[in-house]
């Protein structure tokens, strides 16, 4: 026993549902009958079931303001840190180059000349000066709170600009120590 069948034009029959010149057709009314069988075949005899479902009661209460920033910035930090390409490509994690004069193995963080490869700990250290930067930031929309104390507002603004300015000094020296010729 089939129910009616509930066109998206609102008509009862595909001959309701056709479009005049009046008006151009709308994401409902499409001119192509493959679209329009598309929509009519599958939902005249199939129904959704009748389910009752509740939310288990983990999920019910949403984490705190704190967990979530602490997950987005571990997972920026798995970002830009190269993560993924340390799974799929897995370097080694420094390198090593032997000296010309003495010619003493001498270990090696950065993968100099090569853009598009790393170490792991060249991309480990690339992502915490990254994350210190952001943190910097977001510490100096701290120290713009008015409720906290005037000392205490110092400090952040403080730490945040010396992260800030830590961050980039170090990430413009590991690009020059990956780059040699970078903005020279």
């Amino acid at each position: 026993m089939r129910g009616k069948v509930e066109y998206p034009s609102g008509g009862g029959s595909a001959a309701s549902s056709t479009v005049t010149s009046s008006h151009a057709p709308s994401d409902h009314e499409s001119m192509d009958p493959i679209v329009r069988l598309l929509r009519i075949l599958p939902y005249g005899f199939l129904r959704p079931p009748r389910t009752r479902l509740k939310i288990p009661s983990v999920l019910s209460t949403l984490p705190s303001p704190m967990t979530v920033y602490a997950l987005v910035l571990l997972t920026y930090f798995a970002v830009v840190s190269g993560f993924v390409y340390d799974v799929i490509v897995e370097p080694p994690g420094i390198g090593s180059t032997q000296d010309r004069a003495t010619g003493a193995v001498r270990p090696v963080v950065f993968l100099p000349g090569r853009v598009n490869g790393q170490y792991i700990i060249e991309g480990l250290s690339s992502g915490f000066m990254f994350v210190l930067g952001g943190v910097g930031i977001v510490m100096m929309d701290v120290a713009l709170d008015r409720k906290h104390a005037r000392s205490v507002r110092v400090s952040l603004a403080s730490f945040g600009i010396s992260a800030i300015v830590l961050a980039y000094v170090m990430s413009m020296l590991f690009i020059r120590i990956k780059i040699p010729a970078y903005l020279r």
